[in-house]
């Protein structure tokens, strides 16, 4: 994943908090994801806008020890399971 791609929350996706799971989720056509506090920045941050570097930055504001090519894979995984499409 290039640190310049645009990933996008793909259409029919909600991200939310579940009070039961006490955790933040993406609820997709296919199931439901389970994100860690960090995970669920990353996908808040997916808004079409920010490149994946942007990204990175943005949360290397508010977590220590964010790597840009953390941040990389997470997308590429999400992407795997249709939850952000990437553009670039």
């Amino acid at each position: 994943m290039k640190l310049d791609a645009v990933p996008r929350v793909r259409r029919g996706v909600k991200c939310t908090y579940d009070q039961v799971r006490a955790a933040h989720v993406v609820l997709f056509p296919e199931g439901v994801l389970v994100l860690n506090e960090t995970a669920a920045s990353v996908v808040a941050l997916c808004d079409g806008a920010r490149s994946v570097g942007d990204i990175a930055l943005a949360l290397a504001d508010e977590y220590d020890g964010v790597e840009a090519s953390d941040v990389a894979s997470l997308v590429v995984r999400l992407v795997e399971r249709r939850v952000v499409d990437v553009d670039g």
